[in-house]
């Protein structure tokens, strides 16, 4: 399995879902979660001096306490990929809960996602770029899923139910962690919660709905996109916040909180301020796009492939770091790469999936998809 392999997963049940995900994905899952063990201990080892291994199953069974309580069919299907797959429950589980299990390790992230949404009187279109530790690069994959009440395609790891996606009533989602003082792992997963909005989201209102009732204590902030409208939805364990595009029809996300109420905890900037760098050196160049039209293979829109390529290509030396390449040298959980480089039309619940960055990224070189019908 390589990080173009699409998984077509489909069940009338979320166990049969689960379990079709676990048989395709077998080897995948088993390869992925022996990176995770690997990362969780070397983050508890680098958190502080005297941290020992956290109990990784504890945390996750306590995620899927909450997740049961507020979506019980998340944890049904996640029960299903476990024996589809042949491997234990908290293993899935601690998969799909990984991001706040990392963040009551006390991991540090030296690069993260960024994301660009635009909206005007064409329509919506956005994308981003997907950060994650190299050592993980071929521990995704695509997919489409039917069966649930829509149905939806997208990105996500092995094992994991959801990340980044569309689904067929133009439903879409983009990814973005955050950080906050009270980050913990006793809450829904932030995966899962986007994993409902895919498979059950009509409409904008929806899908907002959905992120906004979610008990999360990891933070995040998704993006949902659909033909017409946008906004960013941040999640935190203290609440969440809805974020309007800018007056020229912008949303420029990188890895801290926008809200001020939110951003009162903010963690994640005081401890890596880069995401303050990439988040102006976009808005910058946006402004000098504001109004630009063109034919990537999005199609005559607000936000084409090739605008989104032209304004994610930022290194070092350009004054931050959009598009993330790992060093030759280092150790598991300090090489970050740009995994994937994603588009989303929602007016077409199509993706366009690059693997890798968007310094790489050409014409032929972009993997379709559009959401299947339920």
């Amino acid at each position: 399995m390589n990080a173009r392999t699409v998984l077509r997963i489909s069940g009338d049940s979320p166990r049969r879902r689960g379990e079709d995900r676990g048989r395709q994905a077998r080897e995948g899952i088993r390869r992925a979660w022996q990176v995770y063990g690997e990362l969780f201990a070397t983050v508890a080892a680098g958190a502080s001096s005297g941290a020992r291994m956290p109990d990784v199953a504890a945390l996750a069974l306590r995620t899927v306490d909450a997740t049961r309580a507020w979506a019980p069919e998340l944890v049904e299907e996640m029960e299903g990929v476990a024996e589809g797959a042949g491997m234990p429950f908290q293993t899935i589980a601690a998969l799909n809960a990984r991001t706040e299990i990392l963040a009551e390790a006390g991991a540090p992230r030296a690069g993260e996602c960024s994301t660009l949404v635009r909206t005007d009187g064409a329509g919506t279109a956005g994308g981003q770029c997907w950060d994650w530790h190299e050592e993980l690069a071929d521990a995704w994959h695509l997919q489409t899923v039917t069966g649930d009440v829509r149905g939806f395609a997208g990105i996500t790891e092995h094992g994991i139910l959801a990340k980044i996606g569309v689904n067929d009533a133009g439903v879409g989602v983009l990814f973005n962690i955050l950080g906050h003082t009270g980050d913990a792992a006793t809450g829904v997963p932030v995966h899962l919660v986007a994993r409902q909005v895919l498979g059950a989201a009509g409409s904008f209102e929806e899908a907002v709905d959905i992120l906004t009732s979610a008990p999360v204590s990891a933070s995040t902030v998704i993006t949902v996109v659909t033909a017409d409208r946008a906004a960013s939805v941040e999640l935190a364990p203290g609440g969440s916040a809805v974020v309007a595009p800018d007056d020229r029809g912008w949303l420029v996300r990188t890895n801290h909180f926008l809200d001020p109420g939110l951003a009162a905890g903010e963690l994640r900037g005081r401890r890596e301020p880069e995401t303050y760098d990439r988040h102006r050196l976009l808005t910058t160049r946006v402004r000098e796009h504001t109004g630009l039209l063109d034919t990537g293979l999005l199609g005559t829109g607000p936000l084409g492939t090739d605008t989104l390529v032209d304004l994610l290509t930022a290194h070092r030396e350009d004054g931050a770091e959009v598009c993330c390449h790992a060093p030759a040298e280092g150790t598991l959980g300090g090489r970050w790469a740009t995994l994937a480089t994603v588009a989303v039309d929602p007016a077409e619940r199509r993706l366009l999936v690059h693997d890798g960055g968007p310094c790489t990224a050409g014409p032929a070189s972009w993997t379709p998809l559009t959401a299947p019908t339920r």
